[in-house]
This record gives structure tokens, sequence and C-alpha cells, in this order.
């Protein structure tokens, strides 16, 4: 995120150009190529889709995005995937922001309304918004990671309080609690158990300005109780009563910035421990262990010419306690690889055509594992190797 996308969120969308529409829409559509290291298996990926080489419709968004009044404002997104065949909420932020001055300090603080724990980030390279940006749901991915990392999302509805003082130091705070099934299932965000009381979450950073960028290093906190799933005679979801699962998850963050005339730079680090207790899964037999952990590591760095053409290459590495009832096969989480992506915006310029009404990128990424699972061969007991979940994912993405 820019200084000045930072600064259009922190005071709440409210931004407003001329006579635009309050708030003005907006939409997308991805459409996608995938190619995986060897095939998989067309039960798991569903109808119509075949054993590799896939096409598919990843995204087709609506957006709701901007100022509601002079102090509010809204950031609200509506997705269909083919995948699934399902149309529900996607990221909802909803906000209220004023600036403040006391002395020689000045800042601006505000609440927002979300639906999934740091998608309120003003920095954009927490989670909810980590890199790869665009990305399949028929491709594999790893087999386990902190519940911080889109654990909740959709599920959920928060309240946060935030503050920035100085342009350098960002605190926010607040809460979440889970939603109803009957809401879940109408807006299909899943429903993966019971929030027992507020989850509470935070988020701290520091900013520093060099030349022709800025640096920042932050932290998350986030804590989490979650109870069973199960199904009624009618074979609906429904909460179940017991024990609950508790997730306590500690996030440090570091990102770079650098712009200047034709180029940008930015490097992002994400850093998840967490602390598992799983009360809940080791009663009922799901897990070898009653307690453990989980990491996760995630590297980013993108360079871009003229916001023309771009290339991203990125490393990830999830690792944790060995439990084979909770991971099956060797029972390791351990998963490690990386990403390569080179991106075209033929209209990326700010006297490009139709700007900035027309937007079209095309991207092609390659993602690669050197371990899935612990292993490097055999990774699933019926001869799949780690470069089998190697995937060639090429879109074309659009907006207006």
């Amino acid at each position: 995120m820019t200084a000045f996308g930072r600064v259009f969120k922190l005071n709440g969308y409210t931004m407003k150009v001329g006579d635009e529409v309050d708030p003005p829409l907006s939409a997308m559509m991805v459409e996608s190529f995938l190619h995986t290291g060897q095939l998989q298996d067309p039960a798991d990926l569903g109808k119509p889709y075949k054993s590799n080489d896939n096409f598919s419709l990843d995204q087709a968004s609506v957006f709701v995005a901007g100022r509601i009044s002079e102090h509010a404002g809204v950031f609200a997104q509506a997705t269909y995937s083919e995948v699934g065949g399902l149309l529900g909420w996607d990221n909802v932020d909803l906000r209220y922001a004023r600036p403040f001055s006391h002395g020689d300090h000045g800042g601006v603080w505000g609440i927002s309304l979300n639906n999934n724990p740091t998608v309120s980030d003003v920095f954009n390279s927490a989670p909810a918004w980590m890199f790869p940006y665009m990305s399949s749901d028929l491709a594999p991915g790893a087999p386990a990671a902190p519940i911080l990392l889109d654990g909740i999302g959709g599920q959920s509805i928060g309240v946060t309080g935030y503050t920035q003082i100085d342009g350098a130091w960002y605190l926010e705070a607040g809460g979440y609690r889970s939603l109803s099934v009957a809401w879940t299932n109408k807006v299909n965000a899943g429903y993966d158990g019971k929030l027992s009381g507020v989850a509470p979450y935070a988020r701290l950073t520091y900013t520093h300005a060099v030349p022709n960028g800025d640096f920042t290093l932050g932290g998350f906190l986030f804590d989490v109780q979650r109870g069973a799933v199960g199904e009624d005679a009618n074979g609906r979801t429904i909460p179940l009563p017991g024990p609950t699962d508790d997730y306590n998850d500690v996030g440090l963050t570091g990102d770079y910035e650098y712009q200047r005339n034709d180029h940008i730079f930015t490097a992002n680090a994400l850093y998840v421990h967490e602390r598992q207790t799983l009360n809940n899964t080791f009663l009922d037999g799901g897990s070898t262990h009653l307690r453990n952990t989980l990491d996760s590591f995630n590297l980013k760095g993108s360079y871009w010419y003229q916001n023309t053409y771009g290339v991203s290459l990125a490393q990830f590495v999830y690792d944790g306690s060995n439990d084979p009832a909770l991971y099956g096969n060797n029972g390791s989480p351990n998963t490690q690889g990386g990403i390569v992506e080179f991106d075209y915006n033929p209209f990326g310029k700010s006297d490009s055509w139709k700007q900035p009404y027309v937007n079209v990128r095309v991207g092609l990424q390659y993602t690669w594992y050197t371990k899935f699972s612990g292993l490097v061969h055999n990774i699933d007991g019926a001869g799949r190797n780690a470069s089998g979940n190697d995937a060639t994912y090429l879109y074309l993405w659009l907006a207006i």
C-alpha cells in the first residue's frame, strides 16, 4: 500500500474527487488457466474440471467503495467464483474516521466494522492482503496455516478502533464474534465453528520515512477459542456444545517501499507463530497431542517499471509440531516453496487510455514446492511428489 493509499484508508475512504457518485461502484473479473506438475484427482476438483490444464473464472466481483458521508466510508465486495459456483460476500470494511491535533502532534482516529481480522490493516501487508494477490482455488495449497491467515474470514464480525499519530505510530485493537450459521449460509461464507465469546485482536506498527519511501515494523496479537461443528437430522451444519480449540497467534511484519520516477520497489515479510490447545480435537481423536505449535513465514519482493511491467519473487515456509492424527501421512505440516510472477499492465501509466477507468493485467505465476507435508517424495502415500503440486498459473484481470 502506498502512502497515499494508507491516508485514503485511514480517513475512512472519504476522499472525493469532483462530482463522483457516493460511494462509487466498480467491478473486476479474473479468468485463468492452471497447469500442475502432476495430475490431480478430478473428484477433488469437482465438475466440470479435469485432472489438469483447467480454465476457470476465479473471480467476478462487484465493489461498493468510497465515501458515504464527510467522515464515513465503506469498502465492500461481493464475489462469484466458478469453483464451487457460489456468489457470496467477500471482504467488508465500514469506517468512521476523524483527524485530530494536540499541540505539536496530530493524526487520525477511527472505528472499523469488518468481517475479517486484518482486512482493516492500512498497510495491506497483513494476512488478508498477503501475496499472491491472484491464485486459483484449483491449485494445491499448504496443508495447514495459522488461524490468523484467514481462518475465520467471512464467518465473523468485528469492531476495531484505530489511530495513527504523526504518521508514525499506528495502533488498532478490537474483537470478533461469530456470525450465525443462518447468516453465513446466506452469504456463502462457510462455517468452521462458533467462537467462544470475543476473539481479541491487536495491531501495532511504527513507520519511519527514508529517502523516496518508508520502512515499517509491526506486530499482531490474535486469540481465538472455537467450538466444533456437526450436522442436524437434515444434514445442515450446526455448532456443537463442548470444549473449544484454542489458538493464540503472535505475528511480526516488516515492510519497505521505494518510489522514484518510474520505479517502484516493495518488500514485505510476515511471520506468525501459533500456539494451539486442541481441547475438542484431541478429545475427539483428531489430534495426537493436546498442545501443538504452527509457524508460517512469507517473504516477498516486487519491482514495477512505469506501473506497467512487474516482477515478484516470494518464499513461503509452514512448519510446526509433528502430529500424525492431525496431519496424516508422516504427521508433518512442513511445507516450503516459492513463487515467481511476471505482470503486464498495458494501461498502467497515468496518461494511458481511459485512465483510471479501464484496467487490464496479464499475469504469469509459477509456484514450486521443495517440500510438502514434510516430504519431498511420495507425499500422499500414492507416489505423488512435492513437485507434483507445482503450479503454472496464467490469468487475465479486468477492472472498471
